[in-house]
């Protein structure tokens, strides 16, 4: 089976760099990573040669390559039209096609997992598993470093990365770590790249990473196989770590490493984030207060400007803005400087959006869906919560949206402290009564942060057994655990035909990444 490459092979050039960046396995591959695209525009816009990499992407492509013809019928109908399926979700049409694109995701989601089966390991085109070790415990990364032959990416990073890295030539090579499920295998290229280069100075950050070092004492650090490890936006320290001073503007990410990357969409989709943090955190139990992170947003006109440079450099068929929660003069600054291209990005109920005409106006800059935190349909819960908002403010809101021609990606959380099962109940009458305005939904099960601030009248315990661990588990005041949560999830909420529709509608594995390419204002 013969896999289109995803780019030309770095080896072709002997082009020396200072900053070698690599995104590790495993994320869902349907976009390029935005975190090591503004490195890169930091370090080009301050002289420092560099070179982006997409290991996630061209890892799973490399697993794919060697995938052996299974056995059971399923498996071999997936390798047969494993091509196809790759093309099939590079193609628009395919989205007009539900059962086709399913299919896609399902067949090559087969093959990955086959692929790591022999070592107990799980790879999916979003997740990765592994019976024996787990990403939370520091001595689990430690193993997975010691024994890279193990990961089932070992022979990509022997056979590809690791040369193309020694032709580059870096001092530092810097990974971006932002899920757990990167974690395993980035610790295996770490302790590949100390052995291949004992003198190449290697740095660590990401999201993962963030929260990992942003809670106090939880984590000592990996120095032996480590040399730096960075909480938040890595600029400053990565031009420090090659004797490059930062400039005080405001550096333009750039693509132009991963432009013709072959990602698992119909066309370049743009990621871009005009701030770090959230410009609300006032919720309870959110991670943001938990991590006490503080909120840096990109003045509007820059990141305007930047977002209609970028687009106009890369043609996106989509913008996926990345902030935690789109302030409202952001909104109001895209409605008047649009980007240039169909966007979407995650709010907050309230004001601008309550004014139908505003809707429109963002509709009219190229707003094709909104993710849109609701959490609850009782509004004892979003008060105890502190979420500041109305009911009746997220119906205007909802139905608003749906006037303006723009979907809606509603999130819902259960189990939180503040709910029982009559809370619950509530959040399915809300839904219900107000189907025809939701697009599609997303269901999560609470999770307490570590170190929570609001956690203290909870007794908790451990939820992970492990010492990097990023949540607690927790006696509910009402009886309202996870096991009774997920019961009344599956075999009530989940099973009312209304929900049934909307569930329906959301794309597998891929969820809200796909899911603006399902609606009418970008197929048509």
């Amino acid at each position: 089976m013969v896999i289109m490459p995803t780019r030309k092979e770095a080896l072709q050039s002997h082009e020396k760099v200072s900053v070698v960046l690599i995104y590790p396995p495993v994320v869902k591959p349907g976009e390029p990573p935005a975190g090591i695209a503004r490195l890169a525009g930091a370090l080009r816009s301050n002289a420092v040669s560099c070179a982006v990499i997409d290991a996630n992407v061209e890892g799973m492509y490399a697993l794919l390559e060697k995938c052996e013809p299974p056995g059971d019928t399923w498996s071999r109908r997936a390798y047969r039209h494993c091509e196809d399926h790759l093309q099939a979700l590079r193609t628009p049409f395919t989205y007009t096609q539900p059962e086709r694109y399913q299919r896609a995701v399902a067949d090559i989601g087969r093959l990955l997992t086959l692929s790591g089966r022999a070592d107990q390991i799980r790879v999916g085109l979003g997740d990765y598993g592994d019976l024996q070790w787990t990403p939370v415990r520091s001595t689990d990364l430690r193993q997975a470093a010691r024994q890279p032959e193990r990961n089932p990416f070992f022979n990509y990073y022997q056979e590809r990365l690791l040369p193309r890295i020694g032709a580059l030539q870096p001092s530092v090579v810097g990974l971006s770590i932002n899920y757990l499920s990167q974690a395993l295998c980035a610790f295996a290229l770490i302790g590949l790249l100390k052995k291949a280069y004992p003198g190449l100075k290697i740095m660590a950050g990401g999201g993962l990473i963030t929260s990992w070092l942003r809670r106090p004492g939880r984590c000592a650090g990996f120095g032996d196989l480590i040399d730096h490890m960075v909480a938040g936006p890595g600029e400053a320290a990565l031009l420090a770590a090659v004797g490059a001073a930062a400039s005080d503007s405001f550096c333009c990410p750039d693509y132009s490493d991963v432009r013709n990357v072959a990602y698992l969409s119909p066309g370049f989709v743009l990621p871009f984030s005009a701030s770090d943090g959230c410009w609300w955190r006032r919720c309870a139990f959110c991670p943001e207060r938990a991590e006490r992170r503080p909120f840096h947003p990109l003045p509007h006109h820059t990141a305007t400007g930047h977002l209609r440079h970028l687009v106009a450099q890369t043609q996106p068929v989509l913008v996926h803005l990345l902030d935690n929660a789109l302030s409202p003069a952001l909104l109001k600054a895209l409605a008047v400087e649009p980007p240039g291209a169909a966007w979407y990005g995650f709010v907050r109920i309230g004001k601008p959006l309550d004014d139908l005409d505003f809707c429109r106006r963002l509709a009219a800059a190229g707003c094709v869906m909104l993710k849109v935190g609701l959490e609850s349909g009782s509004q004892s819960v979003l008060d105890a919560l502190e979420k500041g908002l109305r009911l009746d403010m997220a119906e205007k809101v909802l139905d608003n949206l749906r006037m303006a021609g723009i979907a809606s990606y509603v999130y819902l959380l259960f189990g939180t402290p503040a709910e029982d099962a009559a809370a619950a109940h509530k959040t399915l009458d809300f839904v219900v009564a107000h189907q025809e305005l939701i697009g599609f939904l997303n269901m999560a099960v609470f999770n307490l942060p570590l170190d929570s601030p609001d956690a203290a009248e909870l007794q908790s315990r451990d939820f992970y057994q492990g010492d990097l661990a990023l949540y607690r588990d927790f006696e509910h005041p009402a009886g309202w655990g996870r096991i009774q949560v997920r019961r009344y999830l599956d075999r009530t909420f989940k099973r009312h035909p209304a929900i049934q529709r909307i569930v329906r509608r959301d794309p597998p594995v891929f969820t809200s990444n796909h899911a603006p390419f399902f609606t009418p204002a970008v197929l048509k």
